[in-house]
């Protein structure tokens, strides 16, 4: 598959692979016209995980551009550093390669905890928006003054698993990504193991580390575009108390609770994510 760089004009054929630096390449999904939405998937999704948005989106007069992260998906899958420092600067490269600006920036679970770093880091650099979906912020693990979420030798074990069977780890987790084990049907869920699956083992375990190792309470501190949650009340994933501590660290922000799911709300309440999404982008 040839992975070209050379810019295109929208509306003709859009590069479906981008240079972020030497043989490493993230894979992109680039529809529409309009405002642009860059959305950020979670672990150890890819951006394959927004089609159900990607339509309603175009349909609503928006450019949509999924970023799907080097060492998931499609994307290219390196030995070296996954941290979110890491994935920011990539994320820049995407945009500043792509002349991107005034974009709304969305991000989901760990791809929310990303795009939180990449505002702080760039100063919303071809943003003006921020949207947050079951973010796994302001930190995924528990601290002695942070008693939210995860315990950190929970994450421990999810690493060892990772390296003994892969599998298995993503079957457990689907087994928590929703409300309840039939909040989502068979094929979704298959769908979704499907594209977990895809990801690289080291990418895998690597991010893991970065979610169980980054603090992002001052970086919240740094956000001063508008920014939306939203986030289920039954997330057994990333708590809904993250989200009420998102809110409080992060000026002016708006939280919108999605009562009837887990971490999956983007597929539990499809209609009304998308439309709260559409809403907030065309503000």
């Amino acid at each position: 598959m040839k992975k070209s760089a050379v810019k295109k004009k929208a509306g003709s054929t859009r590069e479906e692979f981008i240079k972020v630096e030497p043989n490493v390449y993230l894979h992109i999904t680039d529809a529409g016209q309009g405002r642009p939405v860059v959305l950020i998937h979670g672990w150890p999704l890819s951006d394959e995980m927004y089609e159900y948005q990607y339509n309603d989106l175009i349909n609503n007069k928006f450019r949509v551009i999924g970023i799907t992260l080097r060492g998931f998906g499609q994307s290219s899958k390196p030995y070296g550093l996954y941290d979110y420092d890491v994935h920011a600067r990539d994320i820049k490269k995407v945009l500043d390669h792509l002349e991107i600006k005034k974009a709304v920036l969305g991000g989901f679970s760990m791809g929310g905890s990303i795009a939180i770093r990449y505002v702080s880091l760039y100063k919303g650099s071809h943003v003006s928006k921020l949207a947050l979906f079951g973010a796994a912020a302001p930190i995924w693990t528990q601290r002695k003054d942070f008693p939210y979420n995860l315990p950190v030798k929970a994450v421990d074990a999810l690493i060892k698993l990772n390296y003994k069977d892969r599998p298995k780890l993503l079957l457990d987790f689907t087994k928590i990504f929703s409300a309840t084990p039939t909040s989502l049907n068979k094929g979704i869920g298959g769908w979704l193991n499907g594209i977990c699956l895809s990801a690289s083992s080291y990418a895998t375990a690597h991010c893991l580390i970065a979610l169980r190792d980054t603090d992002l309470r001052k970086d919240l501190t740094k956000i001063n575009i508008p920014t939306l949650i939203l986030h289920g009340k039954k997330d057994k994933i990333c708590s809904f108390d993250l989200a009420e501590q998102m809110k409080a660290g992060i000026a002016g922000s708006q939280l919108i609770p999605f009562e009837n799911s887990g971490h999956s709300l983007f597929l539990e309440e499809t209609r009304k994510f998308n439309a709260e999404l559409i809403k907030f982008a065309g503000k």
